[in-house]
């Protein structure tokens, strides 16, 4: 039995074709979230960018108009935020990760530090013990 039929396709509308990338982005998305896990982490723009070694801008694009992060930036991103990659994308509420160790900025400090020459080093430390003494005392006094 050969029957002739013929096949109709549903019309496809404009919206249906349109890619999630160029959707309208959500108040939850990738943007806002980043920049929320960026103040958390006490960063500026340019502080995080500088971190990254990328430019300034491209932290404000990926705060404001993009809600696809580059794959390839997403470990850093991470690392840097001391978040993990899942805290990063997903819809959840942000928690930070319990890590004993040190931010990975002052890590990235303390290495430059070590490798001054001693006297340098020597002024820099006394530097860091008379601002860390004025904020003890700062804080005995509001008591």
């Amino acid at each position: 039995m050969n029957e002739n039929r013929v096949y109709i396709p549903e019309p496809i509308t404009l919206t249906s074709r349109l890619m999630t990338k160029y959707a309208h982005p959500t108040a939850g998305g990738f943007g806002p979230r980043l920049a929320a896990l960026r103040k958390t982490a006490g960063f500026t723009q340019h502080q995080l960018a500088d971190e990254l070694g990328i430019s300034r801008r491209r932290i404000a694009y990926y705060e404001s108009e993009s809600e696809h992060p580059p794959s390839s930036l997403l470990a850093d991103l991470a690392h840097v935020l001391n978040v993990s990659t899942d805290q990063l994308l997903s819809d959840a509420p942000v928690k930070r990760q319990a890590k004993a160790s040190l931010s990975p900025r002052l890590e990235r400090r303390l290495k430059q530090i070590e490798r001054l020459n001693p006297k340098s080093k020597q002024q820099l430390l006394s530097l860091i013990d008379t601002f860390i003494e004025a904020e003890a005392l700062k804080q005995r006094g509001s008591r």
